[in-house]
């Protein structure tokens, strides 16, 4: 087993060899990094629009700068190379999904890694990423169940008389809030996005009817939490 250690961390043919140690603190460190950061922007962010796959993203590329880090090591001729081949994948190809771009990172820096004679690194930098891959997929990292449905609907009369539809949302749910709300161009009244975490979520049609029944309300559409995409 020593022997083989031995054999593995000297597997690296490159004129500056890769201390194999350093790469796994450097690893760790900038896991630790990217999982304070992309908390951070779960409990900070506001607005319609949340992906988990990015916040996956947060986690997964401060981990690929340092494997790209180590294998460009202040060769410049290797960050040409890196800089040509990204260019090329991204040119053939719009990655519309952060955590798609950083799978693709993640296989040029291999790449690279293997391509630069720096194998012990490729080898720990491959399973290090796969796991932590793994690891966020099957925790549902950067989920958040905040609420379970998007109202969006249209309010005719003055805002002052908003106390009937909020008794409404009350009603069906913990907490309402209001995350956007503004003027209507077409004719007077504003547009209003609530986000309802529902007491029963099985009474959403309930819930929806008695919104209609609301004198004011119009226009009015749902979409689950699930279906939320990015805007």
């Amino acid at each position: 087993m020593t022997d083989f250690l031995t054999t593995f961390f000297s597997a690296d043919y490159s004129s500056q060899p890769i201390n194999v140690p350093s790469l796994l603190l450097g690893l760790c460190l900038s896991f630790l990094g990217g999982q304070l950061i992309a908390w951070t922007y779960m409990a900070t962010h506001r607005g319609l629009s949340y992906s988990r796959t990015f916040v996956n993203s947060l986690v997964l590329i401060p981990m690929i700068t340092t494997v790209v880090m180590m294998v460009l090591n202040n060769n410049l001729v290797t960050a040409f190379g890196l800089m040509a081949v990204f260019a090329v994948v991204r040119f053939r190809n719009v990655l519309r999904d952060t955590l798609d771009t950083s799978y693709v990172l993640t296989v040029l820096s291999v790449g690279m890694a293997c391509g630069t004679q720096r194998f012990s690194l490729a080898v720990v930098a491959t399973l290090t990423l796969i796991l932590t891959m793994f690891y966020l997929y099957y925790t549902a990292f950067g989920t958040r169940h905040r609420y379970d449905v998007i109202v969006n609907l249209h309010w005719a009369r003055p805002a002052a008389e908003l106390e009937q539809l909020t008794r409404v949302l009350v009603r069906h749910s913990r907490r309402p809030q209001c995350a956007s709300q503004r003027s209507s161009g077409r004719d007077e009244g504003v547009d209003l996005s609530y986000r309802l975490l529902l007491r029963n979520v099985n009474r959403l049609d309930e819930m929806l009817e008695e919104l209609r029944q609301v004198d004011g309300v119009s226009r009015l559409t749902s979409m689950k939490a699930e279906e939320e995409s990015e805007l």
